[in-house]
């Protein structure tokens, strides 16, 4: 793939996706959105991230978000089991991308867990995608908690109240009530309260890094705790002080410098 952003297929669905840094290459450093994201989302991140690493950055939207085409609701609630175990190797696969260090932020955190649970069970890669070389989780979650559900239930209550809705639409457009209610019904619905990805974590031996903001409020300590015990592989944890939910847009300094040593 020669073009530097445009359109790839992916389980039958047109996904937005764009280069920075030294892109395309079969080597890459993949960035995975949070639950309201997509390319957009990451603002200069991914030009920082290639420039201070000197690697070639990959980001997508997931089908639903940004400009990729739309979704049907309601989403499922394994839909991020489907992202880790179909979506992202194809996306991967049409790439051209064959080793990567998959960076997750929230639902995309989530998503690399799995895709890399499969992988070190033997059920994913090298068959289909890449490679997964590291993992970097940015406020993932593998189990639903009580303060998920009141935060996202009062992001609902924005959504339908202020201005949040306009902000959103600027990044996703005509999907900001799919990218939105997609992500918000879900994690709200009394199926998802049994959601987790712990099954995946023993399987895990590859290097990662584990960051998590200290204020928070989409997931508490106990997320960070679960995944530093089930992961087979080597964790490095970092809690990122005066820094919420989005380190990328709050301590972007502390998050590039950090995993600028990761992948070092």
């Amino acid at each position: 793939m020669s073009d530097r952003s445009g359109f790839l297929e992916a389980d039958g669905k047109r996904l937005e996706y764009r280069w920075f840094g030294g892109g395309p290459s079969p080597r890459a450093v993949v960035l995975l959105h949070h639950g309201l994201g997509c390319v957009g989302t990451w603002r200069d991140f991914p030009d920082r991230l290639a420039a201070l690493t000197g690697r070639p950055v990959f980001a997508y939207s997931r089908v639903g978000y940004g400009a990729s085409d739309p979704v049907d609701l309601p989403r499922p609630w394994t839909y991020m089991h489907h992202e880790g175990e179909v979506v992202l190797p194809q996306v991967l696969e049409a790439a051209g991308i064959e080793e990567a260090v998959l960076v997750g932020h929230s639902d995309g955190g989530s998503i690399a867990i799995v895709y890399a649970g499969l992988q070190g069970r033997g059920e994913g890669p090298p068959t289909t995608g890449a490679r997964v070389t590291g993992l970097v989780l940015i406020a993932a979650h593998v189990f639903n908690e009580p303060v998920s559900r009141a935060t996202i239930e009062d992001v609902g209550h924005r959504f339908r109240e202020t201005d949040l809705r306009k902000k959103l639409a600027k990044h996703h457009g005509n999907n900001v009530e799919c990218a939105f209610w997609g992500w918000h019904d879900v994690w709200i619905s009394p199926d998802f309260e049994s959601w987790n990805l712990e099954e995946f974590m023993p399987s895990i031996t590859l290097p990662v890094m584990l960051l998590q903001g200290s204020d928070d409020n989409f997931g508490t300590l106990r997320q960070v705790d679960v995944i530093v015990r089930g992961i087979a592989g080597p964790v490095e944890r970092v809690m990122i002080p005066d820094c919420g939910h989005s380190p990328h847009r709050e301590q972007p300094e502390v998050l590039l410098e950090t995993i600028g040593r990761f992948l070092a």
